[in-house]
């Protein structure tokens, strides 16, 4: 919420403040592996978290460590991503709207989604997209996920609780490209206006890891022989809020307003 001091914390909880919040519960094998409220991620990520448990004995610089290493390896894994887009004219991934304190696109999804239940039996459409080649990342965020290192966050425009998460996909590219997109979350500018990103307000997302045969697993393995990371694994793992998800097919469901929080929201800064 962008709140971390703990008076400000107990004011809020005494003057009865509430923030609902999405939750997005991911499962394999039609089982419950994990709920997040902020980042689910295949491929950089998932490495990045993986290889730091490595390196625990440096402390928190271990991510900074990994993620160079992984970004330098520009490891790629191939696969197909179904996804449920969430078709609300509100909202998308590419305006300028931020979520913030009484934020209208959040308080006002109760009754798009009731009239979207109303058109249909399953409340949103049946009507599924797919992508199949080969990702650099594919990453889900319930929210912007902003931190110091990234004011904006990952997707800037994403809504704390309005029924969907904003799914992020990163083609394989040159190394150099990839570090391009990495840094435009530290500098403000588009990160999503590359030609091998793209990005898409869902409501469900099913990950599929596709099966290499001999010949491209030994292919690949010549290829990151000399991979930093020293993993030659053809499939990722899934990062999903700092815990690692040791599987690459994965399914995610956004879950509307399902908790409430003792907060105000977003306040608005120097950052909208």
């Amino acid at each position: 919420m962008g709140i971390n001091d703990p008076v400000t914390s107990a004011l809020h909880i005494i003057i009865g403040d509430t923030q609902p919040m999405d939750v997005c519960a991911s499962y394999h094998d039609g089982q419950l592996m994990k709920y997040s409220v902020s980042l689910i991620g295949y491929g950089f990520f998932g490495d990045v978290l993986r290889e730091s448990e490595n390196m625990r004995w440096v402390g928190p610089i271990r991510y900074d460590l990994a993620g160079i290493k992984m970004a330098l390896s520009n490891r790629s894994y191939r696969g197909t991503v179904e996804f449920q887009e969430a078709g609300d004219s509100n909202s998308s991934p590419r305006d300028n709207t931020r979520c913030r304190t009484g934020c209208l696109v959040c308080s006002e999804s109760s009754d798009r989604l009731r009239e979207a239940a109303e058109e249909s039996p399953n409340g949103c459409s049946d009507t599924w997209r797919k992508v199949t080649g080969s990702f650099l990342a594919v990453n889900i965020t319930g929210m912007s996920s902003a931190c110091p290192k990234s004011q904006d966050g990952l997707s800037p425009t994403a809504h704390l609780a309005d029924g969907t998460a904003d799914l992020i996909l990163v083609q394989e590219s040159s190394t150099v490209q990839f570090l391009r997109h990495l840094s435009r979350h530290t500098n403000r500018k588009d990160q999503f206006a590359l030609p091998n990103v793209e990005v898409h307000r869902i409501r469900a997302m099913r990950f599929t890891p596709e099966e290499l045969d001999e010949e491209e697993e030994t292919r690949r393995q010549k290829r990151f022989f000399a991979c930093p990371c020293g993993n030659t694994s053809p499939t990722s793992t899934w990062n999903c809020d700092g815990e690692i998800l040791n599987c690459a097919q994965l399914s995610v469901r956004v879950h509307h307003q399902l908790i409430q929080l003792f907060a105000r929201g977003i306040e608005s800064t120097s950052c909208s």
